[in-house]
């Protein structure tokens, strides 16, 4: 069982938690709609989503090398001052309706959101490896509350300004984003510390020699990737292309999120009982939902089962790639294994945002939902592979 102060860690780490996800689910919910306000065509409205994920996927590396030298806590609540920051000046570039501005501030949230993806392995590392995945599965939901408070406050906040909407809400956002520079401040390192630079360990080569760290690292990758494509698809295709409006769109956007994060209530505890692989084949299943789901319902319903199916796919896949890649590396390997792993999983999330907007406008929701298909297949041909080279981790 953790000790008191390691307890008290991931009770802290899943409070902030609640709020600086507050970064990342307000971007998916708004920057697609602000972006079809400001952008120069309809084409770039979801260009500052995909900038917030080209941000996360730049500043993965320099979180791993910032904590490696000052510790999670500094990171952390550095990242958090960071991100009010961003949040700022994406408020002056609504107000003066600069597009090139607005997605500099979303770039500045995806920096910061680098930090908080490391909030579940701060969290594995402040309990017994054999609760770890318990310990990951409290810090992702907690995002449940960070779906609801920070769509709801920026939607409650964006006329504060007059005459200029959304305005408001990104000075809301700023206040939500900075919490966690508080309530961190409580934080303590683990009572084990590595130390950095005596001990060299493993290159990403040889690392990568392992079936469970390549199943880990690609799971991780193709579901974040996939739930990035078609979430930052999702509002332009009901709302701009659709015509549902605006609270339909942004009640679906908030339920996606509930699917990601609600069934971290017993997936953990799934994952110690029947095994890794065996979770990721539930994910892809409940994502081959959301693809079917797709082919032939386009209502406001057929949105809400496919993202929540998204979405509950996602939690399954991420949950038991990140529980078993901490199986896979030493103490003293873990910030150039997790840099590596964050590293491909933002960095291909960018590619995906980034062509979300051109596909979805060059086809329609069904068909890159199709699109999918095949790098499901390739996910459980791994997880065959992996299987035969290796006994499963439970």
């Amino acid at each position: 069982m953790p000790t008191l102060p390691l307890s008290r860690n991931v009770w802290l780490l899943s409070l902030s938690h609640v709020f600086s996800f507050s970064g990342a689910s307000v971007t998916f919910f708004l920057g697609g709609i602000i972006g079809a306000l400001i952008a120069p065509s309809i084409g770039w409205a979801t260009f500052p989503v995909a900038a917030m994920v080209v941000g996360t996927a730049l500043g993965t590396i320099p979180a791993a090398v910032l904590m490696s030298k000052k510790g999670r806590k500094f990171g952390f609540i550095s990242a958090a001052t960071a991100a009010a920051i961003a949040s700022l000046v994406g408020a002056v570039a609504i107000w003066y309706s600069l597009f090139w501005l607005y997605c500099i501030a979303t770039v500045g949230l995806g920096m910061s959101y680098a930090f908080v993806q490391h909030y579940r392995f701060a969290a594995a590392e402040s309990v017994a490896i054999e609760i770890a995945p318990q310990a990951i599965s409290a810090i992702l939901l907690s995002g449940i509350a960070g779906a609801f408070l920070g769509p709801n406050v920026v939607n409650y906040a964006r006329d504060w300004v007059p005459l200029h909407t959304f305005v408001g809400s990104y000075i809301a956002l700023a206040l939500m984003v900075f919490a966690p520079a508080i309530i961190l401040l409580w934080m303590q390192p683990p009572a084990k510390t590595m130390e950095v630079g005596k001990v060299q360990g493993r290159t990403i080569r040889q690392l990568a020699q392992q079936p469970d760290f390549v199943l880990a690292v690609f799971a991780a990758t193709v579901s974040y990737a996939l739930m990035v494509f078609l979430m930052t698809a999702t509002p332009v295709s009901m709302h701009v292309m659709d015509g549902h409006s605006i609270d339909d769109t942004g009640i679906v956007i908030q339920w996606h999120i509930v699917g990601m994060f609600f069934p971290s209530l017993f997936v953990g505890k799934l994952i110690s009982r029947l095994g890794h692989r065996a979770i990721m084949v539930v994910g892809i299943f409940a994502l081959m939902i959301c693809i079917g789901v797709s082919q032939i319902d386009q209502t406001v319903a057929g949105y809400w089962v496919s993202l929540v199916a998204l979405g509950v796919g996602w939690n399954f896949l991420f949950v038991s790639s990140t529980a078993l890649l901490i199986t896979s590396y030493k103490d003293h390997e873990k910030y150039r294994a997790q840099a590596f792993n964050e590293f491909m999983v933002f960095g291909f999330q960018a590619i995906a945002s980034l062509s979300a907007g051109w596909l979805l406008t060059a086809t329609s929701w069904a068909t890159i939902n199709l699109m999918s298909l095949p790098i499901l297949g390739t996910l459980l041909l791994t997880i065959w592979w992996s299987s035969k080279k290796t006994k499963p981790s439970y």
